[in-house]
């Protein structure tokens, strides 16, 4: 339960973060002239998925538990 709550508040977090960012380039996307939604929507669209694959995966290594270490006497481990 641990891991899906701060998958789930990692991602909001990063979604105001972009949503932030998106209205800044709009805004200056829109003083710069006539520039079509699409050239400012999907890279925002595309970065905000590729930055949320990588925020949550750090969250997902974070909680994993440390590899075992083999044991120094008894029975080798594979």
């Amino acid at each position: 339960m641990e891991l899906r709550r701060r998958t789930w508040s990692a991602s909001v977090q990063l979604a105001i973060v972009a949503s932030f960012v998106a209205v800044l380039v709009a805004m200056a996307a829109s003083a710069m002239g006539d520039v079509p939604q699409a050239a400012v929507v999907l890279p925002v669209i595309l970065l905000a998925f590729a930055a949320s694959w990588i925020r949550t995966g750090q969250i997902r290594r974070e909680c994993q538990p440390p590899a075992s270490l083999p044991q120094q006497y008894g029975a080798p481990t594979v």
